[in-house]
């Protein structure tokens, strides 16, 4: 047995499973080849399903071979006193812990080529004060980096970690989130970066029994940010609630996955995603997969996107899928809505005398401000609605999307 071969093992995974850590199952349209070996996954060529979206040519190599060697950037941390945060060799043993395995290249090309790692992590019934915001600052693009972080949330502990990525980079990591049993714990990636940055990122959330996760991915800068998400229970009874704000500007391209792997029974999830667009070739993209496994008896899970396009020449794409192998749940369903300004909203407004550009503001302050709120982290909410506000400002003087335009929706 080859030692990646051994590792899968070890977490329960065969070479064709999502790469989360439950038992492949054989069959399912989600599976994807799951290794720590780089050369088990091909390049991408932009033709393959997880790939079809991405432009690849703006990837700088970081799906190739690009060298994975930069550190053109800083970290710094504002821990909570009660909150352990350290910086260890990559062959520290909460690395992995998770139970994933990379599921696509730019994963496997992180994990191999990180050298250090950043372990967080909050003992048990500890209830965290404050936030524990990391924060890094990238300072060139030129060299691309591998990062790695893993947050662990012992039994019965309380917490928010906040990350927080700022100027220039090409990056590409992974993060690994492990909740105990009983364990609370708000998780905010912020991804604000320059407008020459590229970022490639996987995050895998375990959740363990009668756990709370909150896990929120907020985007606003870069040239091109892809974040996929994957998610598992270690036991039943836990709760996952997946929550993401992106704005995409001129030229942008946001993209969002997510993979929801219901392998225990009597366990939730709630996704909910919300995107506004504006300019020429602004484009997002937002992919929900849920699978319900055959012994998820008793789960709930629902996802929702919802897609503001704010100008014409921008587009947004939006596709959940859902796969059930037992029909013995509480319920399923998910939604997807993508289209311009509601009308009658504006007419409202309008006609109490607010002028056309600040009844346009007003509607997209409501249409964040839901989500904002879910998040619950008061120490970055004024920061996420001000740059809410940035964003809008960027857009005035773009033309205003057409006042009636198709609005496609799939709801089930």
């Amino acid at each position: 047995m080859t030692t990646d071969t051994a590792q899968q093992a070890q977490h329960g995974l065969t070479e064709h499973s999502h790469g989360a850590g439950a038992p492949d199952h054989g069959g399912s349209a989600f599976d994807t080849v799951a290794s720590f070996d780089v050369d088990a996954h091909v390049v991408p060529r932009g033709r393959e399903e997880e790939w079809r979206f991405t432009p690849m040519a703006r990837l700088r190599g970081l799906h190739d071979d690009a060298p994975l060697d930069g550190h053109d950037y800083e970290v710094s941390v504002d821990a909570d006193p009660q909150v352990v945060v350290e910086t260890v060799e990559a062959t520290d043993a909460r690395r992995g812990s998770s139970g994933y395995v990379p599921n696509d290249r730019p994963s496997a090309r992180a994990w191999a080529e990180a050298d250090k790692v950043l372990a967080i992590t909050v003992p048990a019934d500890v209830v965290a004060e404050k936030p524990t915001i990391v924060r890094l600052q990238g300072l060139s693009a030129e060299k691309a980096a591998a990062g790695h972080v893993v947050i662990t949330a012992e039994r019965f502990s309380q917490s928010v970690v906040v990350l927080e990525h700022e100027g220039s980079a090409a990056f590409a990591d992974n993060v690994e989130i492990v909740t105990h049993d009983g364990a609370r714990l708000i998780v905010v990636s912020l991804q604000d970066w320059a407008d020459d940055s590229v970022h490639l990122s996987h995050h895998h959330i375990s959740v363990g029994r009668d756990a709370v996760v909150k896990h929120a991915v907020v985007s606003f800068g870069g040239d091109l940010v892809r974040t996929s998400v994957t998610l598992d229970y270690a036991a039943p009874g836990g709760d996952a609630e997946l929550l993401g704000l992106y704005f995409a500007d001129s030229g942008q391209h946001l993209e969002k996955r997510l993979f929801v792997d219901h392998n225990q029974p009597h366990c939730r999830s709630n996704v909910l995603y919300k995107g506004a667009l504006q300019g020429r070739k602004a484009h997002t993209v937002w992919i929900g997969n849920v699978l319900i496994r055959p012994a998820a008896e008793g789960i709930s899970t629902y996802e929702l996107n919802r897609n503001l396009v704010l100008t014409d020449g921008a587009r947004a794409d939006s596709v959940p899928n859902l796969e059930i192998e037992t029909g013995e749940i509480e319920g399923a369903g998910h939604a997807s809505a993508t289209g311009r300004f509601d009308d009658e909203q504006l007419f409202y407004l309008m006609a109490r005398g607010i002028p056309a550009d600040e009844a346009r503001r007003l509607v997209v302050r409501g249409f964040f401000t839901e989500l904002i709120n879910k998040i619950g982290v008061p120490e970055i909410a004024e920061r996420l609605t001000a740059t809410v506000e940035r964003e809008l400002a960027i857009g005035e003087g773009l033309p205003a999307a057409s006042a009636t335009p198709p609005t496609a929706t799939v709801e089930h």
